[in-house]
């Protein structure tokens, strides 16, 4: 695994893949290392205009690009069941889901239908997705979840008593809860698709400390000056972020229940290397009332076929 970069991925020609907010920031970057590997590409993104403006710029040196551009509203359940039917209805033969898009503490809102939004975006309605296109990702090619966290999910908890921030609401304060979730998550997933023997490897990444819009299109006030700041002079580019959801997605060593990330100064930069989600992730009572919790929210329930 050592200086992996995306010069290293594999031919991806044959697989299909959906990229959440493959429009920009680290989606962008993913979608485009899969298209120059052979990958088709579903760039599953909230606006579908600056959608085609990404494809059409990607095209420019990939003509051959084999990408299409769907509508997926993360802030809205119904939006993510429409996109899932839409994609089962095509035909469409998913290979890896990418659940990369996210939002980055912004002032307290909520979902179309009530949430938090950070909670809402980075975990439910990935949960939703990925639940959806479960079959479809069992019946392709080596099928595989990555879902994208923080560094950040080592400050994060549940809070169970006050979920959507009604009480008290701090913008990191929720953000890290949304990323400690997609670590609850991606792990639970990788349980039950053992047990169940369910041909799908959940994975789970995080690009360390990479410069996005993701830091400027959230925060506001101090907090925004502050990002802008540390964007400049600490973080690295995208392209290096997106490594590590790139290694997950692409790998073929990489196994279930891995977490990767960068390896160096305190998983803020460096290369892919399989890294440890902090302690409080790992407890399965806390992760399987988050799944029970997450099903009743979303309305969507998983079927796993048990192991025989």
């Amino acid at each position: 695994m050592s200086r992996w970069t995306a010069d290293d991925i594999p031919d991806q020609a044959g697989r299909t893949f959906i990229v959440t907010g493959a429009n920009s920031g680290l989606g962008y970057i993913t979608t485009r290392e899969l298209a120059r590997r052979g990958a088709h590409v579903v760039m599953a993104v909230r606006n579908e205009a600056r959608g085609e403006e990404a494809l059409e710029k990607l095209r420019v040196g990939q003509p051959e690009a084999r990408l299409e551009v769907r509508r997926l509203d993360l802030s809205d359940l119904d939006s993510v069941s429409t996109f899932a039917k839409g994609v089962i209805a095509d035909g469409i033969p998913v290979d890896v889901l990418v659940n990369n898009a996210g939002i980055m503490m912004p002032p307290r809102s909520l979902t179309a239908q009530g949430f938090e939004v950070q909670f809402g975006v980075n975990h439910l309605a990935h949960f939703a997705l990925t639940g959806l296109l479960l079959d479809v990702l069992a019946a392709g090619s080596g099928g595989r979840v990555v879902t994208v966290s923080s560094a950040l999910h080592k400050k994060g908890s549940i809070h169970w008593d006050n979920l959507n921030g009604e009480r008290r609401y701090f913008p990191v304060t929720f953000y890290t809860q949304s990323k400690f979730a997609n670590i609850l998550f991606g792990l639970e997933l990788d349980r039950r698709l053992r047990a169940s023997a369910a041909p799908v490897r959940s994975l789970m990444a995080h690009p360390g400390y990479a410069a996005t819009n993701l830091q400027s299109a959230g925060p506001t006030g101090l907090l925004n000056l502050v990002l802008k700041i540390t964007n400049r002079f600490i973080a690295k580019d995208a392209g290096t972020g997106a490594l590590s959801q790139l290694y997950a997605a692409t790998h073929p060593d990489a196994e279930g229940g891995q977490f990767i990330g960068p390896g160096e100064r305190g998983e803020s930069k460096g290369y892919p290397t399989v890294v440890q989600p902090v302690k409080t992730a790992l407890d399965p009572d806390a992760a399987e009332r988050l799944w029970g919790l997450s099903e009743e929210l979303t309305g969507v329930r998983y079927h796993f076929v048990p192991a025989t």
